[in-house]
């Protein structure tokens, strides 16, 4: 059995237990809300209104006021330069839950609210079990939480590892006896003396060189020489 019902200039084919979205009634949640404009209703047969089905209508409870997803509005203007502009908006919605479809004998008394919808009544009920539904919704996700602290002991597992690195790190050791193997190059540094001793053969060299005054003694003696060249005849 479905109907199909006209509210907020929009027209939606029901059946009972279905969730709809409608634009905004003033109604809170829990209302029982009756929509007279039925356009078509299939029970044992199909009826169709002209425009409308005398007597027909649908009964539904409001679960809760909310908004719809965001539309985004973008308008740029192309010669204007840097002229754009965007807007987001949500669209206030209500909730419903399609409870029963009479196809005659409406009720005529109520508090109209909107055009073909009337306020006949509330239910209590369906206030505790949407709220039981959300409790329900947070405490199944409570366990998926605890699954993922339950991955700690493979981190910790993780964390096991590493003596391994350590076990590596042990192996340190073995560097130590390759640099242990440094004396043999002091052993080589201790050949350094040596080379002192080659350096120590240097004030020989030296003493080659205070041979130099020697040298500029004979030097010296060149002015002896020129004295025996300076002898002139001398003239009467």
């Amino acid at each position: 059995m479905f109907a199909v019902l006209k509210t907020g200039g929009k027209q939606y084919k029901v059946s009972k237990n279905d969730v709809i979205i409608v634009e905004k009634l003033t109604a809170v949640p829990g209302d029982i809300i009756q929509f007279d404009q039925v356009l078509m209703i299939s029970d044992n047969e199909m009826i169709v209104g002209n425009p409308l089905i005398t007597g027909a209508a649908v009964l539904a409870d409001v679960i809760e006021q909310t908004k719809n997803k965001k539309v985004t509005s973008f308008v740029k203007r192309r010669r204007k330069h840097s002229s754009q502009r965007t807007r987001g908006h949500r669209q206030n919605v209500t909730v419903l839950r399609v409870t029963e479809l009479i196809a005659s004998g409406a009720k005529t008394s109520g508090l109209q609210i909107e055009s073909g919808a009337t306020v006949i009544g509330s239910n209590p009920l369906t206030v505790k079990n949407t709220k039981a539904e959300v409790t329900k919704a947070d405490a199944s996700k409570k366990p998926a939480t605890k699954a993922d602290v339950a991955k700690k002991p493979a981190a910790k597992a993780e964390a096991a590892k590493k003596p391994a690195a350590k076990a590596e790190a042990a192996k340190k050791p073995a560097a130590k006896a390759e640099a242990a193997k440094k004396p043999a190059t002091k052993a080589d540094v201790a050949k350094k003396p040596a080379a002192k001793a080659e350096a120590a053969k240097k004030p020989a060299t030296k003493a080659e060189a205070a041979k130099k005054p020697a040298t500029k003694a004979g030097v010296a003696k060149k002015p002896a020489a020129k004295k025996t060249v300076v002898k002139k005849p001398i003239k009467s």
